[in-house]
């Protein structure tokens, strides 16, 4: 039997276990977890448990060095073979590194958990991006509105970055928006305004971009104008606040919806 031990979930002590039994074919080996290890009580326990076994083992990844210290100590009073996985590999990291070991069990899950949120939040923005599914408005954290070329798709992109969830729609005048929009709290939506001539610097070369007349109605003036009075109406009608994003660079305007979206929330608080 190997008892897997651990100050967290034991998650890696048992798979590192795991990995090594295989090696035996592991049918006559049983692991057992031993998770949140925290204290030398719960410690003392699991050498208690390990003695009254014929064949054990103890696969430790306890980074709290007091309880770790404390493990080895008892197991090796009681000729139970322990293996520290933690202890050698945080020594040696530091050997190498002039940071400090934080020692706060359960970090590799954490930053996991957070991977995870970042990559569902990316994937959040791709399939709710320029109004692809209306049904996205009402499970998003902040849903953008604007007319085309507003940034609405990098900011989307940049704050799934920071584990928001963003669905954003283009503004068309002649295509009404969905009636979801009006049903979610205008708090979480978020208008983006931007300079007309501005707005016409910006169509015009992305035309050129892609090989097309620089004069077609998209970069217009008096398309433009349309445009925005037409966006401009809803987002009244709306009340949501509103972003002018002419001369602010993506990370910027992201800033100020993070603000808002804080903001927010401590008004529920």
């Amino acid at each position: 039997m190997i008892f897997a031990v651990s100050d967290s979930i034991g998650e890696t002590a048992e798979l590192v276990a795991r990995a090594a039994t295989v090696q035996f074919d592991s049918g006559n080996i049983e692991i057992v977890r031993f998770p949140y290890v925290t204290d030398l009580e719960y410690a003392s326990e699991v050498i208690e448990e390990a003695k009254k076994q014929t064949n054990c083992a103890i696969v430790c990844t306890i980074v709290l060095p007091e309880v770790r210290e404390y493990l080895i100590e008892k197991a090796r009073e009681n000729e139970i073979p322990i293996v520290d996985i933690m202890g050698p590999l945080i020594e040696t990291i530091g050997r190498i590194t002039p940071l400090k070991p934080k020692l706060e069990p359960g970090l590799a899950r954490r930053v996991d958990e957070e991977y995870f949120k970042k990559v569902e939040a990316v994937e959040f923005a791709v399939k709710y991006d320029d109004g692809k599914d209306p049904r996205g408005l009402s499970k998003a954290d902040v849903v953008l509105i604007g007319v085309s070329r507003t940034s609405k798709t990098p900011l989307a992109m940049y704050l799934a970055h920071k584990r928001i969830k963003v669905a954003n729609l283009p503004l068309v005048p002649e295509v009404s928006p969905p009636e979801e929009l009006f049903e979610i709290s205008p708090k979480k939506i978020i208008g983006l305004t931007i300079n007309p001539q501005k707005l016409y610097e910006i169509r015009k070369e992305r035309l050129k971009a892609l090989g097309l007349n620089g004069e077609a109605a998209y970069a217009s003036m008096d398309r433009i104008l349309k445009e925005l009075e037409y966006a401009d109406e809803i987002m009244k009608k709306i009340g949501c606040p509103k972003i002018d994003v002419s001369n602010k660079a993506v990370e910027e305007t992201a800033a100020k919806i993070m603000e808002i979206i804080r903001k927010n929330e401590e008004q529920v608080i």
